[in-house]
């Protein structure tokens, strides 16, 4: 047996989803399927199904520190990924775990709405992420409504969105899955002038828990020392094939299958 493990460990500091299709159920798959290993630390416990969210709990800073602290000073963190954080106490909670690890690569998925529309935090958090923990994060993953909150432009575009948001975070892949166009449109923009537009064929129905799918699929590409362009193609690939072969597992939206079905066998 190799008792030496050589898969990248990704800190994941996420909501508890009891419905397995958000969070950091979504998380562990995900980042399996990249090859790492996931080590979660709950920022909230949540009531939700497939259809909506209608409570969450924020959990004490010092709990979340214990957690996050725990796996930090015992494994080797390749990477971290972000979801939901839910207050501004824990915004800056997790800033202060990011500043003491400058070193990491942070992917930023910044959950401020189930996919159901229930809110998921106030909207001052999003304004304290994006002035306190987009600035630490390599890059940020939010679907068009989330970058109009970050942005505070309830009618903007991806890029009227994308120019308010980059002197914030370095990068920014705005994705186009609630938009309106014929394909889906996802677009990655840069501080550097960087812009490129990923285009895929938009699937029938609504899912639970893309997102915090491709956030953690990037991490893992990351983690496993992809650089960040081929990382989010990788990322966005992996997503759509999940969404692709999704499952409708309770009364609302389809759940993305991350791992194929012989994954354990």
């Amino acid at each position: 047996m190799n008792i030496y493990s050589s898969r990248p460990v990704v800190l994941c500091l996420s909501g508890h989803d009891p419905s397995g299709g958000a969070g950091l159920q979504a998380d562990i798959e995900a980042l399996l399927a990249q090859g790492c290993h996931a080590a979660p630390a709950v920022t909230a416990l949540t009531v939700q199904d497939t259809v909506n969210v209608s409570d969450f709990r924020v959990l004490d800073r010092e709990w979340v520190l214990a957690q996050a602290n725990a796996v930090l000073n015992d494994s080797t963190v390749a990477a971290v990924k972000l979801g939901m954080l839910g207050s501004l106490e824990m915004v800056d909670t997790v800033v202060e775990l990011l500043q003491a690890h400058p070193h990491l690569p942070v992917v930023c998925d910044p959950v401020l709405r189930a996919g159901g529309g229930g809110r998921l935090g106030k909207d001052e958090v999003g304004y304290a992420m994006r002035e306190r923990l987009l600035p630490l994060a390599t890059i940020a993953t939010p679907n068009l409504p989330e970058a109009r909150i970050l942005a505070e432009l309830p009618e903007g575009s991806a890029d009227q969105c994308a120019e308010k948001l980059l002197p914030f975070v370095k990068h920014l892949l705005i994705t186009g899955g609630h938009g309106d166009e014929h394909e889906v449109h996802n677009r990655l923009y840069s501080r550097d002038g960087l812009r490129e537009t990923y285009t895929c064929q938009r699937l029938p129905g609504s899912y639970h828990g893309s997102g915090c799918t491709l956030a953690s699929a990037l991490a893992g590409r990351l983690a496993q020392g992809e650089h960040l362009a081929s990382a989010v193609k990788s990322a966005l690939d992996y997503t759509w094939r999940t969404l692709r072969d999704a499952e409708q597992l309770g009364r609302g939206q389809f759940v993305p299958r991350r791992l194929p079905l012989d994954f354990c066998s």
